[in-house]
């Protein structure tokens, strides 16, 4: 999997090479959806992850936020071939606690990819009911946009980074070695490296 702010990027490439009519809006809202498992204990990775197959980029009969859904997941699996390619995890400090702050790194890196966090973050705040048809309720869907509205509002610090993990059920107790290993990652060259060119091949 991706963090929050590389699933956005993603999205802008993938409209950037592919123009569509489905609601970007809409589109991004269902890209930032799967991972709100992560603040409510209720929901299991496989009911967010495993929902759709094959995973490609056809998104016909699919709503706007079902096909921002799919393509999370598209890129989840993407982002993984992509790296193992390049043999990213072989890498100091890029197994366990580290493959997940790689995830957060590569946020830092390519923030300034999108120039219009401004009206996302508005939108975040005010994100419409959606049918999520997994019975997330409305106050855990509104929360959960709420947390990444603040989380993306700039280009994301160990501080930023260490607010939207202690909000994280599963991840809160980690939070000292996530950013542990974030500060020993960013002085790797290589992995600045391959982490851009997860962004540059990942559609």
């Amino acid at each position: 999997m991706a963090a929050p702010i590389s699933h956005i990027i993603y999205a802008k490439k993938y409209f950037d090479k592919y123009p569509s009519t489905i609601n970007k809006d809409e589109f991004i809202l269902g890209c930032s959806f799967p991972d709100i498992r992560r603040i409510d204990d209720g929901v299991q990775r496989e009911v967010t992850h495993l929902k759709f197959d094959p995973l490609d980029l056809n998104f016909d009969n699919l709503t706007a936020f079902q096909a921002g859904w799919k393509f999370h997941l598209y890129c989840d699996m993407k982002r993984e071939e992509i790296l193992n390619k390049y043999n990213f995890y072989e890498l100091s400090d890029t197994e366990g606690t580290g493959r997940l702050s790689a995830k957060f790194l590569e946020d830092e890196i390519i923030y300034d990819a999108n120039n219009n966090w401004e009206k996302l973050v508005h939108y975040f705040n005010n994100a419409p009911p959606t049918k999520n048809g997994i019975g997330v309720s409305w106050e855990t869907f509104a929360l959960w946009y709420a947390i990444l509205a603040k989380y993306i509002e700039k280009k994301p610090d160990n501080k930023a980074i260490r607010v939207v993990i202690a909000k994280q059920l599963s991840l809160a107790k980690k939070t000292d070695a996530i950013i542990g290993y974030i500060d020993k990652l960013r002085e790797n060259k290589k992995v600045i490296e391959l982490l851009r060119k997860v962004t540059e091949e990942i559609v």
